[in-house]
């Protein structure tokens, strides 16, 4: 058989419906946009079909009829029943469609944002005419969606894609934040998107999309008439792959993927499932895969991290850094408000707003009463890459290839052999360089609690039980290992053993035939490094 064209990377509507790329369906979603007909914004993770949404909605507003006459719709919403898009209008209309893309260009001043907004505006007053009275980009903004409504006797759509690029791109590591290009391209944006407000009698849709809504640009306090669906539950699965998409839309592509892999084909879903799924846009619902790792793992039926490698959140972890962060609560859940997900101040030190919105972080639970959200990776592609991205900076783990080091831990402990592994990781800690470990117990936690959440891709790791908290709980095999650390001064090996028991660390293990390891042990500051263990 053929395999099927799937659309990596294709952002663009009428080509995925034009040249056989596989399409999963969203007219429903797109219906009820539509139909309600507020000025919108939408925030999802880069890569996650934000694109793909406008171009389709532009492709609607145009009235590109035939695009969408073969759709056969697979989603629906409670209630209403399945159909295709020709079924939703008896007439379809043309209107006029600004569709500006920021997705294009690099903006790293003032210059380059007010360069490629110029660029826009010129293309549109080519067609819709120029007033030289008009002189600022907001003000040419204005007049061309008035004369557009004017000339054309219907209202404007505007379609922006990535409203944010510009300023996001203008932050970084602290060498190359610059705080000065972020307050101009801050106030360029804001009265540019302001003028949507102004706009409104001769607007008929308005859809802005990003990855984070960066609350001091203000372009939602001005333009309040802007609804922000980025967390509603009816729109959770506007972009991305539902688990009902995946399971119907792409058969061919999951078995011929569980051959590949050596895998039945439950067992190839419940591998995408740890994955990829677990994106949750709202305090309740199913999760949603991330599209771009399952078409390219479908297309290559091959596992990889894919979503991950296209873009580090480099500046992100360094400020988990440089805040001394407790790593070990993004792995069993980070509390926050509501209002600490909605909105982001780009000048802040709390990196976990952004995180969400960015995809690193997704909802774990939401507590209805308190309005509080409890945020933690959303899948194993995620925890395992934005994990491998904070090692180097706490050891010279960048200098050794990852992937043979951690197999050599999981093959000691799946031999039994405590005191190679032991030896091992004694090692490890010894090479991590005098100006990364500042000798405190906290760094000591962390550095562990990453090399066991990295041995979880082979092994199932735990920092928590049923009975307490242990340092780390490992499965390897038949055997399951409860490890307590002491800093020396703070407490002996000994001493770590016999909380091993008083906790009752290994009571949610007692059960079956298992063997169960207990090992204490203490770190040494002045080597900095492991000194003794013990085992029982």
């Amino acid at each position: 058989m053929v395999p099927r064209k799937l659309p990596i990377g294709i952002q663009d509507f009428e080509t995925v419906r034009t040249e056989g790329y596989v399409y999963v369906d969203k007219t429903p979603w797109i219906h009820r946009l539509i139909s309600e007909g507020n000025p919108y914004f939408l925030g999802r993770p880069r890569r996650f079909g934000k694109s793909l949404l406008v171009s389709t909605l532009k492709a609607y507003f145009l009235g590109k009829k035939e695009l969408f006459e073969a759709i056969k719709a697979n989603s629906q919403f409670a209630g209403q029943p399945k159909l295709a898009m020709a079924d939703l209008e008896k007439d379809w209309i043309t209107y006029p469609v600004f569709h500006i893309d920021l997705n294009v260009g690099k903006y790293t001043d003032f210059e380059s944002l007010e360069s490629g907004l110029n660029t826009y505006l010129q293309t549109l007053e080519a067609e819709w005419g120029r007033n030289p009275q008009e002189e600022t980009l907001p003000f040419r903004f204005l007049g061309l969606i008035r004369r557009a409504c004017e000339k054309s006797g219907r209202k404007v759509a505007v379609l922006i894609d990535e409203y944010d690029k510009p300023l996001l791109s203008t932050f970084g590591p602290p060498s190359e934040d610059n705080p000065e290009a972020q307050e101009e391209i801050r106030k360029t944006l804001k009265a540019f998107y302001g003028v949507l407000k102004t706009a409104g009698p001769w607007l008929k849709f308005v859809l802005l999309t990003g990855v984070t809504k960066f609350s001091q640009v203000s372009v939602f306090s001005d333009l309040n008439q802007l609804r922000d669906i980025s967390m509603n539950e009816t729109y959770a699965g506007i972009c991305g792959i539902t688990p009902t998409e995946l399971t119907d839309g792409f058969v061919p592509e999951l078995q011929a993927l569980a051959e590949k892999e050596g895998m039945t084909y439950d067992e190839a879903l419940a591998e995408m499932q740890r994955l990829y799924n677990g994106y949750h846009f709202a305090g309740d619902g199913e999760g949603v895969f991330n599209p771009f790792s399952v078409l390219n793992t479908l297309a290559s039926s091959r596992f990889g991290d894919y979503w991950f490698k296209t873009g580090t959140p480099t500046f992100l972890v360094q400020g988990l850094k440089k805040i001394d962060y407790d790593l070990r609560t993004l792995t069993e859940g980070v509390t926050v408000p509501e209002d600490a997900l909605s909105n982001y101040r780009a000048n802040s030190t709390n990196s976990i707003p952004l995180l969400y919105q960015s995809g690193y972080l997704t909802i774990k639970k939401y507590d209805r009463k308190f309005r509080l959200y409890t945020l933690g990776f959303p899948n194993g592609e995620v925890e395992y890459g934005f994990l491998n991205e904070l090692l180097p900076l706490y050891t010279p783990w960048s200098e050794d290839p990852q992937g043979f080091s951690i197999f050599k831990f999981i093959e000691d402990l799946q031999k039994g052999d405590t005191d190679a592994f032991m030896t091992r990781l004694r090692s490890f800690f010894a090479d991590i360089p005098y100006e990364l470990n500042d000798k405190t117990e906290r760094h000591y936690q962390t550095v562990f609690y990453l090399v066991f959440r990295l041995m979880g891709q082979y092994a199932r790791a735990e920092v928590r039980s049923a009975a307490g908290r242990a340092d780390a709980v490992i499965t390897a095999g038949n055997i399951v290992y409860v490890f307590e650390f002491k800093l020396s001064g703070n407490g002996t090996a000994e001493a770590a053993l016999q909380q091993i028991d008083d906790k009752g660390y290994l009571l949610p293990y007692t059960a079956g035939d298992r063997r169960l390891v207990k090992v204490g042990a203490e770190f040494d500051p002045a080597t900095r490094t492991l000194g003794r263990w013990v085992t029982g």
